[in-house]
């Protein structure tokens, strides 16, 4: 069972790769803190950039921007 209390139709697609996404920035992180190569640092915050902007895109279509 889920434990979101809250969807749409806009939102529902884009809920797996969100969470998938997220994964992989904790993934990047523990790399950076086990091999100090800051490569892992920047794609972990592109990936955040990109979240952002998918979830403002999600709030645009729900009509909540």
């Amino acid at each position: 069972m889920s434990s979101r209390t809250y969807n749409t139709p806009h939102r529902e697609p884009w809920n797996a790769p969100i969470h998938n996404i997220l994964k992989a920035i904790d993934n990047h992180t523990q790399e950076y803190f086990k091999s100090g190569d800051i490569w892992h640092l920047e794609k972990a915050q592109e990936l955040r950039k990109y979240v952002s902007e998918l979830k403002i895109w999600i709030h645009t279509k729900e009509g909540k921007l």
